[in-house]
């Protein structure tokens, strides 16, 4: 039921796309060739699972996925090391005059996250945390105690944020007006490391891109990290239409209709340096927008608007 429920959603703000990889009419009958790709942890899980699908249609192209942040991503294309970088930020006016050139592939989010033993959880699961104390904790470290983020508690606050130069970093920055260099808190790597440092302390705040929080399987928050609703009206409560944390199927819809601020909701970007070098690296990316959408929302993504999708596939001709 839920769903279908997402794919109304979906389908009533026009935002699933039925054109066809296999019905396009420059598709090779035969690719060979390697893609190198690397960059954001938000887009590595689904990027593997394209190149996964991509390489039964043609078993001759070898790609090669990894992660290491939006910063590395966005360095190793434009220093020609890989064919395509994973970027989950928008791109700088310097990047775009080395020749930056963005494909948005699918859509996602950062969310603020405690640890599932943190001791107020139930207390910030009901009232939700002001945009406003999110900021005097990543921003000006004004809110040190959880009683400066509301809490009847003097414990402390630890605040974790990225050490990579980090899309999610940036997003979640730029949600207060701020760059990545302007967060607080003890620096760790990665989305995986962020998660792990929060889970384990009780008393810890962060900030993870949503694959990184529930479990694909159960659909749940199961990670060990919990996210932390945003009191988005600023009335001391979660009330019913900003109540949608509860499951990826949830946090996904919010997203797509945009109760879910943007930022921190993004897009994710595939990035080459000038126009795609070879012929398997173009037919991957028009894979990923044509056939390659229908995994979105399995993998906990957000399906494109067949207008970016539209432009991204004539960037390509």
């Amino acid at each position: 039921m839920k769903k279908t429920i997402l794919l109304a959603v979906f389908l009533a703000l026009g935002w699933v796309t039925f054109s066809s990889y296999k019905d396009s009419p420059t598709r090779p009958d035969q690719l060979s060739g390697t893609i190198s790709i690397s960059g954001a942890f938000a887009l590595y899980p689904i990027t593997v699972k394209w190149a996964e699908e991509f390489r039964k249609l043609h078993p001759d192209v070898k790609i090669d996925v990894s992660a290491g942040g939006a910063g590395k991503g966005i360095t190793d294309v434009l220093s020609s090391i890989t064919d395509i970088g994973l970027v989950s930020r928008n791109l700088t006016p310097e990047e775009s005059k080395k020749g930056a050139n963005p494909f948005a592939v699918t859509k996602d989010a950062v969310v603020p996250v405690v640890s599932a033993n943190n001791p107020f959880l139930k207390d910030l699961l009901a009232k939700g945390i002001k945009k406003s104390a999110l900021n005097d904790i990543f921003i000006t470290g004004n809110a040190r105690v959880w009683a400066q983020a509301g809490e009847k508690s003097n414990a402390p606050i630890h605040v974790y944020t990225r050490s990579d130069a980090a899309g999610a970093a940036e997003t979640w920055a730029n949600y207060f007006g701020k760059k990545q260099d302007d967060l607080q808190g003890v620096a760790v790597y990665g989305d995986p490391g962020l998660a792990q440092a929060v889970k384990k302390d009780p008393v810890g705040i962060g900030f993870n891109n949503i694959v990184y929080v529930y479990d694909q399987n159960t659909k749940q928050a199961t990670n060990g990290v919990i996210p932390l609703p945003i009191d988005l009206n600023n009335n001391g409560k979660i009330d019913a239409d900003e109540n949608f944390y509860g499951t990826i199927d949830q946090i996904v819809a919010a997203i797509t209709t945009g109760k879910y601020p943007s930022p921190p909701a993004r897009d994710l970007y595939f990035v080459t340096k000038g126009a795609p070098k070879t012929e398997a690296v173009k037919e991957f990316i028009k894979y990923v927008l044509t056939d390659g959408q229908k995994f979105i929302p399995e993998q906990g993504y957000i399906t494109l608007s067949p207008a970016k999708i539209t432009a991204g596939l004539n960037k390509l001709k």
